[in-house]
C-alpha cells in the first residue's frame, strides 16, 4: 500500500517516468545505496523600455497605498498577530541601522537593510547561528529527505559524462548551508570512483558558523599539502574527495571545467522594491519615524539601482508591467549570473539553480520567517530570515546577455526535474531495506520534494502535515553550448 501511494504520479510526473534516460541507468546502479536519516497607481503605464522615474525632491511615506501584487501561497506557515516594529531594547545590529540612516541623514533601500540584517559581520541572521531544520527558522529541501542530494548527484554525473568525463573538475556550492546537500551529493556517487575522483569541491560560505558544520557534515579531515601558493585545503573522507572553503565565488580557482550549484541561494540575495507612484517608479526606502521605529518611505529621485529596473523593464513585455504596481529587481542576481556565464563559456560545465521563484517579473514577494512562522519585515531586524521570490526570467536574460557561448534552459517545477532523473525508481530501491519508521519518512520527505499543497495520506496532526514544494521550487541550467543540452531538460 505504501508503495502504491509514493508511486501515485501526476499526468506530468508519468510522463517523465515513461521514459528511460541516462539518469534511470545510473540509479540502476545506485540501488545499493542503504537509506540513511539526513538529513497608489498613475494612470499611464510605463513603456517598455523607459520606465517613469520621478523627479520630486520630497520623500512620500508609504502608508495604506494600493498595490497590484503576486499571490503568494503562505498557507505553509502560521501567521501570527503583528509585532511591534520597536523591541523593549535596541538590538546591536538595530543601532547599528539607525546610526547608518542618521549618519545618512536619509533612508536605506531594501537592498541594503537585507544585507546587513543577514550577513553583518557581527549580527547578521546566517553569521553566528544554525538557521535550517526542524529546530531552525526553516527547512530547505536537502534537509528534508538524502533522495535530493542524491538526484543532484545524478545530475552533475550526466553533465560531466557529457563534458566527456575531465580527469579534474571544480564542483562549487554557493550557500551550501549545513552541507547535506553535498554530503549526499557525495555519498550517493561514492561507488563511481572516475567521477568523484575528478572533483575539487569548493563550498563558498561567509558564515564561519556554516563553514563548521559543512566541514562536520562532509566528515572532512586536513589534508597534507605543504605546496606553496596553495590555500588550506581537506578532504572529505565520505569520497576522498578534497575540499576548500572560500568567502566568494572569485575566490574559487578558475581554468578548470566547473559544475556549479546554487540551492535557495538566489532568494536571498538583496533586493530592491520600486513602487509606482503619481509621479512614476520611485524605489521603497527604509527611514526612522519619529517614536524611533522603523518605517517605508519612497525616495524623492531616481537611485543608482533605477538603471537595473530600466533593464529589467527592457526585457518584460508592456502587459506583463501594466497589472504591477510594484517591481522587485535583483542586481546582484544579474551580476552574480553574468559572472557565472562568464566563467561556464570560458572554462566549459554548467551551473544548475533551483529556488522557488516566477518566471517573469517578480512584484511584492520579500517575506521573514522566524521559527517557521511569517513576521513583519521591519520587526527585530537579525531575528529573522529575508528571502524574495527568483526571477528566473532576468536569469535567463543575464546569462544570454553575457556570452554567446552558453546556452539557458528551463525553468521546470522541482518535481518534474527530480521525477525525471528518477527519485521514484530511488523511492523504491530504498523501501527494499528500510524500518517502518524509515518508510513514513521516506513518503513524508518524498511528498515535501514533489508534492503539491498539503498531503493526502497525513493522519497526524494538522499543524505537522506534510506540504509539498514540488511546483512551488524551479530549477534552470546555464551550460556551455559545447555539451549540448543538459539531462533531463531534453
Amino acid at each position: 500500500m505504501l508503495r502504491k501511494l509514493l508511486l501515485q504520479q501526476t499526468p506530468t510526473a508519468r510522463r517523465f517516468l515513461s521514459s528511460q534516460t541516462k539518469a534511470a541507468t545510473l540509479l540502476n546502479r545506485c540501488s545499493a545505496f542503504s537509506y540513511s536519516s539526513s538529513s497608489s497607481s498613475s494612470s499611464s503605464s510605463p513603456s517598455r523600455s523607459q520606465p517613469e522615474i520621478p523627479q520630486s525632491n520630497s520623500i512620500e511615506h508609504l502608508e495604506d497605498q494600493p498595490a497590484n501584487t503576486i499571490s503568494i501561497d503562505r498557507s505553509g506557515l502560521y501567521n501570527p498577530p503583528e509585532h511591534s516594529h520597536e523591541p523593549p531594547s535596541d538590538s546591536e545590529l538595530v543601532k547599528h541601522l539607525k546610526g547608518i540612516i542618521k549618519f545618512r541623514g536619509g533612508p536605506i533601500c531594501m537592498a541594503e537593510y537585507m544585507e546587513e540584517v543577514l550577513t553583518n559581520p557581527k549580527a547578521g541572521f546566517y553569521i553566528n547561528r544554525d538557521v535550517f531544520g526542524a529546530e531552525g527558522d526553516f527547512i530547505t529541501s536537502p534537509e528534508v529527505n538524502q533522495m535530493f542530494g542524491e538526484m543532484v548527484g545524478v545530475w552533475a554525473m550526466c553533465l560531466w559524462e557529457q563534458m566527456e568525463q575531465p580527469k579534474r573538475v571544480n564542483l562549487i556550492e554557493l550557500g551550501p548551508g549545513r552541507g547535506t546537500l553535498m554530503a549526499d551529493l557525495l555519498r550517493g556517487a561514492s561507488k563511481f570512483k572516475n567521477f568523484t575522483e575528478s572533483l575539487h569541491i569548493h563550498m563558498v560560505e561567509c558564515s564561519p558558523a556554516l563553514q563548521k558544520l559543512q566541514h562536520q557534515s562532509l566528515k572532512c579531515i586536513d589534508e597534507d599539502n605543504t605546496s606553496e601558493g596553495v590555500g588550506r585545503r581537506f578532504l572529505s573522507t565520505l569520497a576522498g574527495t578534497p575540499v576548500s572553503w572560500h568567502a566568494a565565488l572569485e575566490q574559487v580557482p578558475s581554468g578548470l571545467p566547473t559544475i556549479i550549484i546554487a540551492h535557495e541561494f538566489y532568494d536571498a540575495l538583496p533586493i530592491h522594491q520600486f513602487q509606482r507612484a503619481s509621479r512614476g517608479w520611485c524605489e521603497k526606502m527604509i527611514d526612522v519615524m519619529e517614536d524611533s521605529s522603523f518605517r517605508f518611505v519612497l525616495s524623492p529621485q531616481p537611485t543608482p539601482a533605477t538603471l537595473y529596473l530600466m533593464k529589467r523593464c527592457k526585457w518584460a513585455v508592456p502587459e506583463e508591467l501594466e497589472k504591477l504596481n510594484q517591481i522587485e529587481v535583483c542586481p546582484k542576481a544579474m551580476d552574480l549570473t553574468h559572472r557565472l556565464a562568464k566563467r561556464i563559456s570560458t572554462d566549459g560545465g554548467g551551473a544548475l539553480i533551483i529556488d522557488y521563484g516566477l518566471n517573469g517579473v517578480v512584484s511584492d514577494s520579500l517575506q521573514a520567517i522566524r521559527k517557521h512562522k511569517f513576521v513583519d519585515i521591519l520587526d527585530n531586524p537579525g531575528t529573522a530570515d529575508l528571502s524574495a521570490y527568483v526571477d528566473f526570467a532576468a536569469i535567463k536574460h543575464s546569462a544570454e546577455e553575457a556570452s554567446d557561448d552558453v546556452s539557458v534552459h528551463g525553468p521546470m517545477t522541482q518535481s518534474q526535474f527530480l521525477g525525471s532523473l528518477g527519485i521514484n525508481f530511488r523511492v523504491e530501491a530504498l523501501l527494499q531495506n528500510c524500518t517502518d519508521e524509515q518508510a513514513e519518512s521516506l513518503r513524508t520527505g518524498y511528498w515535501r520534494l514533489v508534492g503539491e499543497g498539503e498531503a493526502p495520506f497525513w493522519e497526524g496532526p494538522d499543524e505537522d502535515v506534510p506540504i509539498g514544494m514540488g511546483t512551488r521550487y524551479m530549477a534552470m541550467a546555464i551550460v556551455n553550448k559545447k555539451q549540448g543540452v543538459p539531462v533531463p531538460f531534453q
